[in-house]
């Protein structure tokens, strides 16, 4: 994917809102992985563009050392706050394609959020380069559900409005070169999540998005009160319910 913004910095003015409303991932992450590739506590991760550390929390709590491979400095600022105290995460400044790993080091690639950000024909060789041999790449996606309640309908119709370059990165374009990048070879699971918000917790999931107008931008206000009149319409005791189903895929690239 060629994204309109500058891939580095697209999360720059959004880390603080990307940190406290976006969803983590739920136990059957885990759950599927120990199943399938033998993921233990002795195994060594790197979550590629990790972020704040929504994904690597969950290794982290599991015993797993974690390189959060990470471009942007306030993401990274972010993750070392919220996971520093962890003993085996590690905070690196890297990319998918120059990681500053070394080889045959890691028995896991995961990839949360982000997969689509990657120039994937050049991470492809970096992550073949750093994992060990019989290693698994993992891609995952909270998939928010735009389509199963008028609510959520709603939103997306807001979204489409007011979006930036909402079209070019929606969900449906994330995982588009998935199947060329694991040459067909992987394995797919899906997962249900959720959040039960207040208007607090809607306006910052949606203003942790990088493709809404910036705080600047004429069309930021139009939309937030736009999204007050949305949430009013379909709260119930004050809460909206924001469906995901997390899209999984995971295979070996040797």
């Amino acid at each position: 994917m060629t994204a309109t913004k500058n891939v580095l910095t697209r999360f720059s003015d959004r880390v603080t809102e990307y940190v406290k409303y976006r969803p983590g991932y739920p136990p059957q992450v885990l759950d599927t992985l120990r199943a399938q590739c033998a993921l233990d506590p002795k195994s060594v991760i790197a979550d590629v563009g990790s972020g704040p550390g929504n994904l690597a929390r969950l290794f982290c709590e599991n015993g797993n050392v974690v390189f959060a491979i990470e471009p942007n400095a306030g993401m990274r600022d972010a993750g070392q706050q919220l996971l520093g105290g962890f003993s085996g995460y590690h905070s690196v400044e890297g990319t998918a394609e120059e990681t500053h790993l070394d080889d045959d080091c890691v028995d896991f690639v995961t990839a949360a959020q982000a997969f689509h950000w990657f120039e994937w024909p050049r991470a492809r060789v970096e992550f073949q380069r750093i994992l060990r041999p019989a290693g698994w790449v993992v891609l995952i996606w909270n998939e928010r559900r735009t389509d199963s309640t008028a609510f959520l309908r709603d939103y997306e119709s807001l979204l489409l409005d007011y979006g930036t370059d909402y079209r070019e990165v929606r969900h449906e374009n994330s995982y588009a070169d998935v199947e060329k990048f694991f040459f067909g070879r992987y394995q797919q699971a899906f997962f249900e999540n959720h959040q039960i918000v207040d208007f607090d917790g809607l306006r910052g999931r949606l203003l942790s998005s990088s493709y809404v107008p910036a705080g600047d931008h004429p069309r930021r206000e139009p939309m937030i009160r736009d999204l007050h009149k949305l949430f009013e319409q379909h709260q119930s005791q004050g809460r909206v319910d924001l469906e995901y189903q997390v899209r999984m895929y995971f295979g070996q690239l040797a």
